[in-house]
């Protein structure tokens, strides 16, 4: 068990949100799944990200490493609201947080998206449960490296301070709100301090309890972008059994003919990395952030921090790797991807 502020996962693994939680089906299945002790959202917008066919992954032909052209979910965040009450209210025995992704450009969206969050917890009881803890919870996405007209906003804190603000504060209000951040893969030191610096001035202490951050848990790491495979590196995508007849033979000729003259894995060129090529990286920002909090002093709020692992975790040697690099919980995706919700049970089975 892993308590994060009011949010119990137990077991202390599941999903980084990601395109295979991106609807209904998806999400039950990883909610009733015996061996995640929470599971995540794929991030939501406000009004939905477009999404089309450039919007891909491949996998390579060795070792479980993907590639990536997904930006945001194409599902507003109010259709992911109202799945979420779905889940727990026909689940109302289960204790299994979910978590929810969101992103946004600017204050004034993020303040609306916790406002409409805050408002299903409320209708839900959410804050007022016997236990103290909750089952929905909030983590802010600032690394999806896809998206073309903007920069990460992760590797530039200074970008998040008018979105984490507006968390910050939904915090103070609400101190049983849940809140993490979801961070992109950093390679210098200057990241990390910029990171620990901009968490540090957020620190405030709620009536009652001592001093503490509005965000109780960083997911490190995202995938890593402006990365690049050729299509002989990756398994040639299947055309499944959805179609039948000569339509689906017809698909099967395109997608061949495709594949000869795609030269790259995915269609926009450059994606993001993920599985076992990003784990060597993903290991040492974990690390990197549990020395930093765990250097930190009380007063500062940042101690209690936790940490979601994720990048790589394709084995449970993998899993037991992020553990010892410091991460509290252990998330995956690019496994869950490849084996769907069994990735769980491979990971968490005894």
């Amino acid at each position: 068990m892993v308590l994060i502020n009011t949010i119990d996962i137990s077991p202390p693994l599941l999903n980084s949100s990601c395109a295979w939680s991106s609807d209904l089906k998806q999400l039950t299945e990883l909610y009733e799944s015996e061996y995640t002790g929470a599971i995540t959202t794929r991030t939501a917008t406000l009004k939905g990200f477009e999404e089309d066919e450039k919007h891909t992954v491949a996998f390579t032909t060795s070792g479980t490493t993907t590639i990536n052209s997904y930006g945001y979910s194409p599902h507003p965040l109010s259709q992911y609201l109202t799945w979420v009450e779905e889940i727990l209210t026909t689940h109302a025995s289960f204790n299994k947080a979910i978590i929810i992704s969101i992103t946004a450009s600017t204050a004034g969206e993020i303040a609306q998206m916790v406002d409409a969050i805050q408002e299903l917890r409320t209708k839900l009881l959410d804050n007022q449960r016997p236990s103290g803890k909750t089952r929905i919870g909030v983590e802010l996405n600032t690394s999806c490296p896809n998206i073309s007209y903007a920069s990460p906003s992760g590797y530039s804190f200074k970008s998040l301070w008018p979105l984490v603000i507006v968390l910050g504060d939904a915090f103070a209000q609400d101190p049983t709100l849940t809140l993490g951040m979801k961070l992109p893969p950093y390679t210098h030191m200057d990241q990390y301090m910029e990171v620990m610096a901009g968490l540090r001035s957020l620190a405030v202490t709620p009536p009652g309890r001592e001093k503490t951050n509005p965000f109780a848990f960083l997911t490190c790491t995202n995938t890593l972008g402006n990365s690049l495979l050729f299509s002989e590196q990756t398994v040639p995508k299947e055309t499944g059994d959805k179609n039948e007849g000569k339509d689906a033979e017809k698909e099967k000729d395109d997608t061949k003919a495709k594949a000869k003259t795609s030269q790259f894995a995915v269609p926009p060129v450059l994606g993001g990395l993920a599985g076992d090529g990003l784990h060597p990286l993903a290991l040492g920002n974990v690390y990197r952030f549990r020395q930093m909090l765990s250097e930190e002093s009380k007063e500062t709020g940042l101690s209690d921090i936790k940490i979601i692992g994720v990048g790589g975790v394709t084995s449970k040697e993998a899993a037991e790797r992020m553990r010892k690099a410091g991460a509290d919980v252990i998330a995956c995706a690019t496994l869950f991807g490849k084996e769907g919700v069994r990735a769980f049970e491979i990971l968490g089975k005894d």
